[in-house]
């Protein structure tokens, strides 16, 4: 008792002493809040310097009494441009262009070019050219903030979307191709890159690794291009169109610009053949056709004309010099007044589009012939070259050839397809061959369409700006991934598709997606007459006659026979799933129709049930 009564005798005054502190702390936070509060009315009596929360191109809001003792507020528009520019530099830009929809001024401020000169050197400080264009900063620096090339390997456990490395020299993705072992990427200078991928085997199956490094190839390159087979097992060499630096006279330092063509070996990177041509020349694109024994080359011309030459791929790495000769292409001398805009070529075919939207076709086999147009009445063995023209009704943008089909899309963004369609992979909702370019009704203004061995893929963009990739034929290996039993008409692949997709390849491993936006290009489609929009629809090219009504009836009472057959409410549901991928209708219905059967499958708990009556099939 004693001893409790001396501790607590000794806790009062510590007790004390401890309220003293706190009180004493208290007073002296009291008065330093004091004399802040007093000079900060002191401030604001005398210089004003609250800011008001306004929308600064507007200034502030009239008709409101300032309270007494608050300054007037100050406008962002009075501090200097150059501040105000090199501040909003240094936001992302995803978040500049967010800050430039907010109201004229601030849209004036983010789209200032300097601003986009500051962005671009700082995403790609080794850049020592900011392109060309009106508006070269914002164009560079937009071109190096959306380049990507993204991959998705068909085989394996994994689905997902990977990026590959990307070169911090080049200055945004114009081309690429994917070859048997690396991918060759075209930026907007010039500058051939050389992405070495890896193949690794997971559980027996070959997938791609993302590029674990890159080198430059070559510089001044103009287009590339190699085997045109789907299979990249072919592609061994690489024919590079440049542009070098040739000596006018040997012995002398004047020199002068001639293009050529040079080969590298795909695996190494390894140049084992150049060929140059005269300077009065200039190319701008190549494409590849035929055997490797005779491999042609078509180049074409600024002024629109094609010239071929042939090469023996076999000779190529042997260490000799020959003499090739370069000739004129029969779409060129036959028919002169054309200028031919764009080439693009398989093994056995070739497809040329004119600058006024024609489209003509070489075909060198019978049997492509035949799956393309449906007969070999017009077919002439002995001359190859002579080039056919195709009946369409509008101007073509652009297209995109397959083995023994092919893709058009014309200034109104309607998608012509023909030829075989063992597969489906015309998209047309059966399996019956097109000898002439019939329409798919469904799709409209796509990004760019690709055409393979035996399906097709159209990239497009949905109405909330975010893009979608569409396909259909044989689904066999995960070339349409979500479809593995493949579909007759296009519908919605399960790729998450990056929000500036703008080019895609497949192969038989892979799927690739190439990223990148260009401010000053842009497919100039047009709005359809009206006269074409109201009233009966056109007559298919391919029937030559409007579509059957009694046709689609006999298709949809076989439909409902097929799903009036299954025994089981699962049976039915993946039935109805089946049947809707065949039906022409467009994507959005197509996946609405989708997600209702599955909320209605796992509603039920997926059961099974006793078929509907007769009466309501």
């Amino acid at each position: 008792m004693v001893w409790e009564s001396q501790q607590e005798r000794g806790q009062g005054p510590r007790r004390q002493e401890g309220r003293s502190r706190k009180g004493a702390i208290r007073m002296v936070r009291r008065s330093q809040r004091r004399k802040l509060q007093k000079f900060t009315r002191l401030c604001g009596r005398e210089e004003g310097l609250r800011v008001k929360r306004s929308c600064p191109s507007c200034g502030p809001e009239l008709g409101v009494e300032e309270k007494k003792g608050k300054g007037n507020p100050i406008s962002i528009q009075l501090f200097p441009p150059e501040l105000v520019e090199h501040i909003i530099s240094f936001l992302p830009v995803r978040d500049l262009v967010a800050l430039g929809q907010t109201c004229r001024y601030f849209h004036e401020v983010c789209d200032a070019e300097g601003v986009w000169r500051r962005i671009c050197r700082r995403l790609s400080p080794r850049l020592r050219d900011q392109g060309s264009g009106v508006r070269p900063w914002k164009r560079a620096a937009i071109l190096n903030y959306t380049k990507g090339l993204y991959f998705q390997a068909f085989g394996g456990r994994r689905r997902c979307l990977s990026k590959s490395v990307a070169p911090l020299l080049a200055h945004g993705y114009r081309r690429f191709l994917p070859t048997k072992d690396h991918v060759f990427i075209l930026d907007y200078v010039g500058t051939l890159f050389f992405l070495k991928n890896a193949l690794v085997s997971t559980l027996g199956q070959m997938q791609w690794k993302r590029a674990c490094r890159y080198v430059v190839l070559c510089r001044g390159a103009k287009d590339f291009a190699s085997d045109p087979r789907c299979d990249t097992v072919y592609r061994k060499y690489l024919y590079v169109l440049a542009t070098r630096e040739q000596q006018e006279v040997v012995g002398t330092t004047s020199s002068r610009a001639c293009d050529c063509v040079e080969v590298y070996l795909q695996s190494s990177g390894q140049r084992v053949f150049k060929m140059t041509f005269h300077h009065s020349m200039t190319f701008k694109q190549i494409v590849l056709v035929g055997q490797e024994t005779q491999r042609a080359l078509l180049l074409l011309t600024e002024e629109g004309k094609i010239y071929s030459l042939v090469v023996n791929e076999t000779q190529l790495d042997q260490p000799r010099s020959y003499t090739v000769q370069l000739a004129l292409r029969k779409v060129s001398h036959y028919l002169p007044h054309l200028r031919v805009a764009c080439m693009t070529s398989n093994q056995s075919s070739t497809l040329y589009v004119t600058d006024q939207g024609g489209v003509y076709f070489e075909v060198h086999t019978p049997g492509v012939y035949r799956d393309l147009f449906g007969t070999l009445q017009a077919f002439d063995p002995l001359d190859q070259q002579m080039p056919l023209a195709l009946s369409l009704p509008a101007k073509i943008l652009f297209c995109a050839l397959g083995y023994n089909h092919l893709g058009l899309v014309d200034e109104f963004g309607r998608i012509f397809m023909q030829g075989n369609n063992r597969y489906g992979q015309l998209g047309t909702g059966d399996k019956m061959d097109r000898g002439e370019p019939t329409q798919v009704r469904y799709l409209q203004r796509p990004i760019t369409l690709w055409c393979g061995l035996n399906h097709s893929l159209v990239l497009s963009q949905s109405s909330e700006f975010s893009k979608e990739l569409l396909g259909c034929g044989c689904g066999a290996g995960g070339r349409l991934p979500g479809w593995p039993k493949g579909s007759a008409s296009f519908v919605k692949l399960q790729v998450k598709v990056p929000l500036c997709a703008c080019a895609l390849c497949a192969t038989r491993e892979c799927l690739y997606i190439l990223s990148s936006h260009d401010i000053e290009q842009h497919t100039p489609y047009r709005d359809l007459p009206a006269s074409r929009v109201v009233g009966i629809p056109e007559p298919s090219l391919g029937t030559g006659a409007p579509q059957d009504p009694g046709g689609t009836a006999q298709a949809c009472e076989e439909y409902l026979s097929q799903i009036h057959s299954c025994h089981t409410l699962q049976d039915r549901m993946e039935k109805m799933k089946e049947i809707i991928g065949w039906m022409p209708l467009m994507a959005a219905q197509k996946d609405f129709f989708w997600e209702a059967l599955d909320m209605l499958q796992k509603a039920e708990g997926g059961g099974g049930g006793v078929g509907p009556p007769a009466s309501e099939t």
